[in-house]
């Protein structure tokens, strides 16, 4: 088969990523960084039917999407994210489920020197298996050992490389050493493109639950500020008018003058029996389930204190 030249090949790119861009309403701007040709593979083939997976140059990409401003000016936010080993995974279903697939082909690898750490790597406690001639080995490291039936023990857990430094020769040596592999690699989502907006991968986290909460916590901060300068706002009625009738049963409970609401409570207060009716069967759910607990199990005589010869107050 003729492989075809260079300039058709770009023309082709820029033809194709400007044809995505026009299909295609959301996407994703991934890192490949450390994401090998055969995994790449699997990932296109799990994507398959749900996405598109576009990689090229940076170069490239950016003079496709200039060109395309004139069609498409909200493309312009993506050119300050497309930096270093960056690429498309465009879409038209539910930005959720592609970040899972992309999120669950993630393969486990093991630390490589001079790499930049994911992750916080904690080695466990555990009988390494290896032989006392290493001990040197871990004493470089700081990392506190003893012999135990002629092989070497880590006594306690260790933080050997923290997140965001680069991981040295020995960390690397001594993590493969002991068969650990604390890394997974793949396509990481870096920034979310969807209908000329441009936000955090986070944001997909954020549930219905969580806008509901936060928004009743906006509404509480409005009502308390507003009876606190005592301006009447729709948040703060309902509170103004529960606080005006406690008001008006306190002024009727110590007066002649009586309304509907206030005919109860006066009830109560003539005769306390009733409220003491009406709480009844309120107390008696706690009195049934104490009886159903197990009862206490008594302490052994020989430690009571009148057994060690003291009292209470000696």
């Amino acid at each position: 088969m003729v492989r075809e030249d260079k300039t058709s090949w770009k023309a082709g790119y820029f033809l194709k990523i400007i044809q995505l861009l026009d299909e295609y309403p959301k996407c994703f701007l991934v890192n490949a960084d450390n994401v090998g040709s055969k995994q790449m593979q699997q990932i296109r083939i799990s994507l398959r039917g749900h996405a598109v997976v576009l990689m090229g140059k940076n170069t490239m990409m950016r003079k496709a999407i200039r060109g395309h401003l004139a069609t498409n000016p909200k493309l312009e936010q993506l050119l300050n994210h497309i930096k270093g080993n960056i690429g498309f995974v465009f879409t038209k279903e539910e930005l959720v489920t592609i970040r899972d697939l992309l999120v669950a082909n993630k393969v486990r690898a093991p630390a490589r020197a001079g790499a930049l750490a994911p992750l916080d790597v904690i080695v466990p406690a555990q009988n390494t298996g290896l032989g006392p001639e290493k001990t040197s080995f871990f004493q470089a490291l700081n990392i506190p050992t003893k012999i135990t039936k002629g092989t070497i023990e880590i006594i306690h857990d260790v933080n050997l490389i923290t997140t965001g430094n680069r991981v040295g020769m020995s960390e690397a040596t001594l993590l493969n050493m002991l068969n650990i592999s604390p890394f997974t690699y793949g396509l990481a989502v870096q920034k979310v493109y969807d209908s000329g907006t441009v936000f955090d991968p986070a944001i997909l986290d954020i549930t219905e639950a969580d806008l509901r909460a936060k928004f009743m916590a906006g509404v509480a901060r409005v009502a308390a500020v507003s009876l606190a300068i005592k301006y009447p706002t729709v948040a703060s009625v309902p509170h103004s008018i529960v606080n005006g009738l406690k008001n008006c049963l306190a002024v009727a409970a110590v007066t002649d003058i009586t309304f509907k609401e206030a005919e109860k409570l006066k009830e109560f207060l003539k005769d306390p029996s009733k409220f003491a009716a009406a709480a009844a069967p309120a107390a008696a759910a706690p009195a049934a389930a104490a009886k159903a607990a197990p009862a206490k199990v008594e302490e052994p005589e020989e430690v009571s204190d009148d057994d060690m010869g003291f009292g209470l107050f000696d």
